[in-house]
């Protein structure tokens, strides 16, 4: 790896997405034919790190995703798109039988709004002592999805002993998080980031402020992003656009948060994300932005 390029380990879910476009959502026992559809490894770590790639993309493999992938024929299929993408996989269970969690996926053509269906990383947990040694070397931010939270808790404990951001991806509460958040930098939460007795977006941030947290934002879809660091709190507004398609977009927000933040003071890197994210919003599928002029 070249002096001073950047590299981010990303850390959590791994999934085999499948995507429909359609016209609307399908009633009770109806068949539906889609207007188009994509397949690609997805999950909330694994598209903020393709995001993360994308951009530094002067620095092949600069992107390192940690998770659990196995050896099912499933990831066969996950880890081709995985290389197509310049990915450098670290799976925790290369031994692993058990298929891969599949994401369903219905976007709706009029409003870009989509459904999932999944079961998510339950039942392929791994474990700390499954982590790679020097697992941390030449990397300069770490990303945390949640959804591997004993091995997270592990690397975030190593990263801050190294003194390197930890990122934390705050996409709806998961039990465990109120040890990984200790070791945040950065948390970015979504507006369904709910933790236990919190009701309203401000004492979500009081929580997270309670937990010594520096940075803090809280996105909101179309609406402005919340945030607060040391210097105060604030508003960023967002770009105005028509969504084509919602599906990973605050993945990918997190994504391009982590590759902007190396250079940038934290509301600059916020916007920065935003525009990234709102780019991604404006095509089918969470890889066509990326090919967009």
């Amino acid at each position: 790896m070249p002096i001073n390029q950047p590299v981010g380990l990303f850390v959590g879910l791994v999934t085999l997405d499948l995507i429909y476009l359609s016209a609307a959502l399908p009633q009770a026992n109806q068949k539906q034919v889609a207007l188009d559809y994509s397949m690609a490894a997805g999950g909330p770590a694994t598209n903020a790190a393709v995001a993360f790639q994308f951009l530094s993309a002067a620095t092949p493999q600069a992107a390192r995703l940690v998770g659990v992938i196995g050896s099912h024929p499933v990831s066969q299929l996950v880890l081709a798109d995985l290389l197509k993408q310049q990915i450098t996989p670290i799976d925790l269970q290369p031994n692993a039988l058990q298929p891969l969690p599949m994401s369903s996926i219905i976007v709706t053509q009029a409003t870009g709004e989509r459904a999932v269906i999944s079961i998510n990383a339950t039942r392929l947990q791994a474990s700390p002592d499954q982590i790679p040694t020097n697992l941390l070397q030449d990397v300069q931010v770490v990303l945390l999805d949640g959804h591997q939270m004993p091995v997270s808790l592990e690397i975030a404990r190593q990263a801050k002993a190294a003194r390197i951001p930890v990122v934390v991806d705050g996409g709806s509460w998961k039990p465990g998080f109120e040890a990984v958040l200790r070791y945040a930098d950065y948390a970015i939460c979504s507006a369904n980031f709910l933790p236990p007795q919190c009701q309203s977006q401000a004492e979500v941030i009081r929580y997270l402020q309670a937990l010594q947290i520096p940075q803090i934002a809280i996105t909101r879809g179309a609406e402005s992003i919340l945030y607060c660091d040391l210097s105060g709190q604030g508003e960023l507004p967002v770009p105005a656009i028509q969504a084509v398609d919602t599906l990973g977009a605050g993945d990918i927000f997190h994504g391009a948060f982590c590759h902007f933040i190396l250079d940038n003071d934290f509301p600059s890197a916020l916007s920065s994300a935003a525009q990234i994210a709102a780019s991604a919003c404006q095509s089918f599928g969470t890889r066509a932005w990326m090919r967009q002029g």
